[in-house]
């Protein structure tokens, strides 16, 4: 195990405010240091693997290793330590939190090194959570799309969120916004089901809201799940 506390093991490293930072809660095999643990935590969510390979020397290490920096005891708990581990910005796709997750958690638990893992907290840094589109806008254009200001917006889910039919789930629609609220809102489980098609959905919702419209004299709102397999759908 000793190639790991080599390499990813550097108590000297001081963190960057650009590097993502793990907090790993360790609990080693028999016969191996925590320092090592950390280590190996370290390499194996980064650039290290099991053995040595040539093809080591054809990257900097030195760049893009993650690193162990300190480790400490769990107080109370026996053989269980938490392991600090910093990861340099380029390690990651930006935008993606499926690849950084991958990276820091996907190939660590079942390491040969360790009885038990897991992973307790995570610092993501601006620099890379910046690099999140997120949504395509905020509050003051859902405000302006609603021309509504000075007061919180008032929406629901509808109830029961599976088993309507569409005419009937425009129908709750209706009653929602007719009675006051400013945005109805699609459960997350409501898609495109037999009982309920999107277009079918988006159609008597469509009618609903422009009914309650007019009868209002104010504009409403009905947020729909277009959670779909590709773009064109």
């Amino acid at each position: 195990y000793c190639d790991y506390k080599l390499t990813y093991y550097t108590p000297d490293y001081e963190t960057k405010d650009t590097d993502i930072l793990a907090a790993f809660r360790v609990t080693p095999q028999p016969g191996v240091p925590p320092e090592e643990a950390g280590a190996a935590v370290a390499a194996e969510s980064s650039t290290g693997t099991w053995t040595a390979v040539w093809t080591d020397g054809l990257t900097s290490l030195d760049r893009y290793k993650g690193r162990c920096y300190d480790i400490e005891p769990v107080a109370g708990e026996e053989n269980q330590y938490i392991a600090y581990v910093a990861y340099p910005l380029d390690l990651f796709e930006e935008g993606s939190v499926t690849n950084m997750f991958t990276s820091i958690v996907g190939n660590v638990f079942g390491f040969k090194a360790l009885r038990a893992l897991r992973l307790e907290d995570l610092r993501i840094p601006p620099a890379y959570s910046k690099t999140f589109q997120g949504p395509p806008h905020g509050i003051q254009v859902e405000r302006d799309k609603l021309n509504k200001y000075g007061r919180p917006l008032l929406g629901c889910t509808i109830k029961p969120k599976l088993g309507l039919s569409a005419k009937n789930y425009g129908r709750a629609v209706y009653e929602c916004l007719r009675g006051g609220l400013d945005f109805t809102k699609d459960d997350e489980n409501v898609n495109s089901q037999p009982f309920m098609r999107w277009r079918d959905r988006f159609l008597f919702c469509a009618e609903a809201l422009y009914k309650a419209q007019a009868e209002t004299g104010e504009i409403k709102g009905h947020y729909l799940n277009a959670t779909a397999g590709t773009c064109e759908k």
